[in-house]
């Protein structure tokens, strides 16, 4: 019996979408048990931030991680370029993420004067660990756990051979070439969806090309030389962020099952973050000068403010704003005037844990389809997708018209409301997660966003 060709199911805690199946390649490497974690390195995806990898730093800390230990990476220009070898304003090439990432290595080696780290990425960003790993990088790294990472593409065809996102161009062929896809050295771990990866799709409507092959299929993620896990119906970003990937992460580099899963509160939160922007229309991690941010008290019931502002300051050049103390039991309300952006009203669930990667992004100006809209209000998920039917997703008490059901593709909905809606109090619920905003008047140049946490 080849053990590398088997689908072997693993005993799994009573989490949600706990049926799970690994796939060990013949020359896979086993991660090595040790008693002392080495320092972590979250890199995020293609448009994101360090901010997504925020709940699964507090799971890390809640099992005994120190928070100095570990680090979340800001690409400055989190973007791809259409073309990887072509320049494009506010967007980053291969060589720029390796160049970056190999810079961050060195910064947290020096702060704990480890000798290795372990690297954790979603998506995009397990393109740059492997860059790194392969081109001189290997003897600093322990670990690396790729989360949802198309490592075969998200394409495989003739077309757009310059992406860095196709299977057949020169970036993923010189990563996957030879008998074992992974450089010797670190362990490597793949976790994969079984077919709710909207980047893992042999047809290609999730990329605008509906009836047209890919060239791919859902284990697109996985490698040849990898330990390569199943994680049943989760989504392209669950795979990095939900309890059941933090499991496997802590797991295949601590090499031991973690004490908890859930996130065990502090007395006492401290938050602090970064302003960034959106030039030109697209997301960078580029900071934002002369933003104010404040922040209030609301009631979780009525989003109604309870009292004066907590926090208010305003950014210098390197963006930052906080820190700020708050009770791990206050729902929270975020307000950014950002240079040239709407006020952007952020509401939030209570931060059960101090965190320094709370990331502010002014909403998306008003455009063409708000004209006519009294108020705004959006429901936002950044660490997943909303999935119909296999989610509760309500907002303001119905399922989202906006969010297309089957594999889960989209990470926000829109509400827009009558004049005479400005001021109540919008829902936003998924699973048990509920935030309750306040619809602003856009008449004013501004937006609210229920930002959901989990």
């Amino acid at each position: 019996m080849k053990l590398s060709r088997r689908t072997i199911l693993q005993g799994i805690s009573a989490l949600p979408f706990a049926a799970a199946s690994v796939r060990i390649d013949a020359l896979a490497q086993t991660a090595p048990a040790s008693s002392e974690v080495p320092p972590i390195l979250f890199v995020h995806g293609n448009g994101d931030y360090d901010a997504l990898w925020m709940t699964t730093m507090w799971r890390m800390e809640s099992n005994g991680i120190a928070r100095d230990r570990l680090l979340a990476i800001n690409f400055t220009d989190p973007l791809a370029r259409s073309d990887d070898k072509v320049e494009q304003a506010d967007r980053s090439s291969t060589a720029d993420q390796r160049r970056e990432l190999a810079a961050a290595i060195a910064e947290l080696k020096r702060r704990t004067g480890a000798t290795r780290v372990a690297l954790v990425g979603s998506s995009r960003g397990g393109y740059a660990i492997r860059n790194v790993i392969k081109n001189g990088g290997a003897d600093d790294v322990s670990h690396a756990v790729l989360c949802g990472t198309p490592n075969h593409g998200v394409f495989a065809t003739d077309d757009a051979l310059g992406s860095e996102f196709n299977g057949r161009g020169a970036f993923l062929r010189g990563l996957n070439e030879g008998e074992s896809e992974v450089t010797p050295g670190p362990a490597f771990l793949t976790l994969r969806s079984d077919g709710m990866d909207k980047y893992a799709q042999a047809d290609g409507r999730f990329i605008g090309k509906p009836g047209v092959p890919t060239g791919v299929t859902t284990e697109g993620p996985e490698l040849k030389g990898a330990t390569n896990l199943v994680l049943g119906a989760l989504d392209h970003r669950e795979v990095a962020f939900h309890p059941r990937a933090f499991r496997e992460i802590y797991k295949f580099i601590a090499g031991r099952e973690p004490a908890r899963i859930a996130v065990l509160p502090e007395q006492t939160v401290r938050l602090s973050g970064l302003v960034t922007g959106t030039p030109g229309g697209v997301p960078t991690n580029r900071p934002v000068a002369g933003a104010t941010v404040e922040i209030f008290r609301v009631d979780p019931e009525n989003g109604e403010r309870k009292g004066n502002a907590v926090h208010s300051s305003t950014t210098a050049a390197d963006g930052r704003w906080g820190p700020v103390q708050v009770d791990p039991s206050w729902s929270l309300e975020f307000v950014l005037t950002s240079p040239d952006a709407p006020t952007t009203h952020i509401y939030r669930s209570p931060f059960p844990r101090s965190s320094d990667v709370v990331h502010l992004r002014a909403a998306r100006p008003l455009g063409p389809t708000d004209k006519d809209a009294g108020a705004v209000v959006i429901m936002s998920r950044p660490r997943g997708y909303f999935g119909l039917p296999r989610d509760v997703v309500l907002f303001d008490g119905k399922e989202p018209a906006d969010v297309k059901p089957g594999v889960p593709t989209d990470a926000a909905a829109t509400l827009r409301l009558l004049l005479a809606d400005v001021g109540r109090n919008i829902v936003a619920e998924f699973g048990e997660e509920r935030i309750v905003a306040r619809a602003w008047p856009a008449a004013e140049n501004r937006i609210a966003i229920a930002e959901l946490t989990y």
